[in-house]
């Protein structure tokens, strides 16, 4: 009798232990097939951005005090991969800087101000919760002012002295993920380089930091994935 309650002792035991196994097992697969699964979702861009000018050396005027942007617009990130990435944006910036002395605009210090519609594409790259994205963006200048000894007047795009609508750049950076009460949230801090020269008279260039804090709700179903 006393061996046949044992036997069943160890019976329910090795059951009991074969049943948090199997739900271990379960539990990881579930964790492994999340962390495999790519990340589709869209969010809101609003956040303040570092502006500033850049000239080459030797042209004249010009400094690189940086000024405080809005930035508004929307972001996507398509999930390729478990750790690969593909993000487009579509963004309203005040771009522009503070002007030197005998700059391209004026011949007195002064505040360039442009609005600018700008859409990058990236690539991103996940390592855990850690990312790192590049990729080359276009801008349109919709219009702009400059503001000198307390008067403002409108920028030209027209003629051979004012400035150009349409500039080409890179942008590179990084960011953490992470959560707070459950729920999923980023930090993105991103270098804009601009590469083609926004006036026609002489070289200007646009530099641009921007950091951003958003929520992250995936899609449900993710058209991207493999």
């Amino acid at each position: 009798m006393k061996k046949t309650i044992r036997k069943a002792i160890v019976l329910g035991m090795v059951a009991l232990s074969g049943n948090a196994v199997a739900q271990n097992a379960d539990s990881l697969s579930a964790q492994f097939a999340d962390k495999k699964a790519p990340v589709t979702y869209m969010h809101p861009l609003l956040n303040l951005a570092a502006t500033s000018l850049s000239q080459e050396q030797g042209a004249i005027g010009g400094d690189k005090k940086s000024v405080m942007s809005l930035q508004a617009g929307l972001a996507f990130q398509g999930g390729i991969s478990s750790h690969f990435s593909v993000v487009s944006e579509l963004y309203y910036l005040v771009k522009g800087g503070q002007l030197g002395t005998y700059n391209p605009l004026t011949t007195e210090n002064g505040t360039l101000r442009l609005h600018s519609v700008e859409a990058p594409v990236l690539a991103r790259v996940y390592f855990g919760k850690f990312h790192v994205n590049a990729g080359p963006s276009v801008a349109y200048n919709l219009g702009g002012k400059v503001k000198a000894d307390d008067k403002s007047s409108k920028v030209s795009f027209d003629d051979s002295d004012g400035l150009k609508r349409f500039e080409a750049g890179v942008q590179v950076g990084g960011g953490y993920t992470f959560r707070i009460k459950q729920k999923q949230y980023a930090l993105d801090i991103r270098y804009v380089h601009g590469l083609t020269n926004i006036v026609h008279a002489d070289n200007l260039y646009n530099r641009n930091l921007n950091i951003s804090v958003y929520y992250i709700q995936p899609w449900k179903k993710n058209p991207l994935a493999k």
